[in-house]
């Protein structure tokens, strides 16, 4: 009976999102198409309000941990859910997202990203996409903010394993920032699919950053290690096995 209720109140909570997004769209729309400011403010305001309705309708409390970098970085981060991404959005002063190039096409959320200064990605080309996006990265970081970058590429499953890709490291090579690990929980209780939300504390650590000249698979190894661990670790603290998750 209860679970049923979880995911009665689940699917309200979705419903009620999604709308939201529309109606703030909508209502910023003016502001942002004439201002970065305004698609900032709006983006930000989804983001705290979406966090809000979660605690409430799901109860899905956020807690960000370490320290939030300000300055001009690349962040690769674990990417489980939608959740994962607002909580990190939200606690950076301005986040751009490398992000799969259809999302640029959907209502919305395709025109607040290319004011955001969102890097979309052609994730079918391979080679060729991780070329174009360094070439647009560094034409985008004429202005300051903070590079949001997924190194597996997509949502993963907690406890599920893939491969970290070289982008990461090729746009930390040449960037020449230094690269925050995120870890997180946030799949565990904002599944990948599906409808239900189980409550709990969906938690995005900020790591210790990677200062620029590691070389590339020494790079790539540390960001892997470091995020898997702690995302372990993390997992474990509210009570889910990710080594048994999928045995």
């Amino acid at each position: 009976m209860l679970m049923a209720v979880q995911w009665v109140r689940s699917l309200i909570f979705m419903i009620v999102i999604y709308a939201w997004m529309l109606i703030l769209g909508i209502v910023f729309l003016p502001y942002a198409l004439f201002s970065k400011a305004g698609a900032l403010r709006a983006c930000k305001t989804y983001a705290r309000s979406t966090m809000w309705l979660a605690r409430w309708m799901v109860g899905i409390r956020c807690e960000v941990r370490g320290r939030v970098p300000t300055n001009e970085v690349v962040i690769a981060a674990k990417h489980q859910s939608f959740l994962d991404i607002i909580i990190i959005f939200d606690a950076i002063p301005h986040g751009k997202f490398i992000m799969k190039r259809e999302l640029l096409f959907t209502p919305v959320i395709g025109m607040y990203a290319r004011r955001l200064g969102c890097i979309p990605v052609n994730r079918g080309k391979r080679g060729a996409a991780v070329t174009k996006m360094v070439k647009d990265v560094s034409k985008e970081f004429s202005e300051p903010g903070q590079l949001v970058i997924y190194p597996q590429g997509t949502r993963v499953a907690p406890g599920a394993k893939k491969p970290y890709k070289v982008g990461t490291a090729v746009l930390y090579e040449g960037l020449g920032f230094p690269c925050v690990p995120v870890a997180t929980n946030a799949g565990v209780f904002w599944p990948r699919t599906g409808v239900m939300r189980k409550p709990g504390l969906a938690i995005v650590d900020f790591l210790d950053p990677i200062e620029p000249g590691v070389g590339r698979d020494d790079f790539l190894a540390r960001l892997e290690d470091v995020i898997e661990t702690r995302s372990n670790e993390l997992m474990r603290e509210v009570g889910f096995d990710p080594d048994g998750a999928h045995s």
